[in-house]
């Protein structure tokens, strides 16, 4: 079995780095001829996270962002694919859309060999260049910040009820980054047409619960981003350019703050 490459990378000079873990788009062949028509759509991506955050490359932010599909193999979840959640969650070899219905085709299997290929050939390549980045930003900084950068729709009944907020901030309920750092980023959302919760229902997943160890200066934390901010209310999951024009001066006053806040261990 082939696989291309598991992920873009761009080296940055702050001591920032911006992970893009589901807005990849790729499918294998084992996994595209399972999928039902509806999934193959894709319809649970991060959809556009690079192009809202096309601005980071210029600011010297480093980025580190999936070419596979969520639906091939979810580099948020740990490799041994223990539960991160309580309740409905997806897991390392997602199986079932948001919508509850299944992915694949009836009678369909994905064997074990591929999933293994798959944590060989996608899943520890993007962690090693995770680890691999920020040990380097520390080293040059005395510390690291991972922002965890990820969206969804306004409204998934099957994860939580009603309308998310507008940014989901998450820190594994403080333990994953210092507080002067989350204090940074609620303060640089000031718009006041946006909405924000910090550890709501989304308090960070694998990467910025693994990661995220502020004793030894590496600081962590995940956006989720409702894509009603950016997207427009259709199915073809297109972008709202009206919108967009709105919100990316957002995002970028919230990356400056991150830059900002020095870290460096006393």
């Amino acid at each position: 079995m082939t696989f291309s490459v598991a992920y873009d990378f761009i080296q940055g000079s702050s001591p920032l780095l911006v992970s893009m873990p589901h807005s990849g788009l790729q499918l294998t062949p084992t996994v595209a001829d399972t999928l039902t028509s509806e999934a193959l759509a894709l319809p649970d991506t991060d959809w556009h996270i690079p192009q809202l955050y096309d601005f980071l490359e210029a600011m010297g932010v480093g980025v580190i962002k999936a070419n596979y599909s969520r639906y091939v193999i979810d580099l948020n979840r740990p490799e041994d694919n223990k539960p991160l959640y309580a309740g409905k969650t997806i897991g390392l070899f997602p199986h079932i859309l948001f919508n509850e219905k299944s992915m694949f085709k009836p009678g369909t299997v994905i064997d074990t060999d591929h999933q293994q290929a798959c944590i060989e050939y996608i899943w520890r390549p993007y962690h090693q260049q995770l680890a691999t980045a920020l040990a380097r930003i520390k080293q040059k900084f005395g510390y690291a910040i991972l922002f965890d950068a990820h969206s969804i729709r306004a409204q998934v009944p099957m994860f939580f009820e009603g309308t998310l907020p507008d940014f989901n901030l998450g820190t594994n309920n403080g333990k994953a980054c210092a507080a002067k750092l989350l204090q940074a980023a609620q303060h640089a959302i000031s718009d006041i047409n946006y909405t924000q919760i910090s550890n709501g229902r989304f308090k960070g997943g694998y990467i910025t619960r693994s990661y995220g160890q502020p004793s030894h200066h590496v600081h962590a934390f995940q956006l989720e981003l409702s894509q009603a901010t950016y997207m427009q209310d259709t199915q073809d999951y297109a972008l709202d350019d009206k919108k967009c024009a709105q919100v990316k001066p957002q995002l970028k006053a919230l990356i400056e703050a991150l830059v900002s806040c020095n870290l460096t261990p006393q």
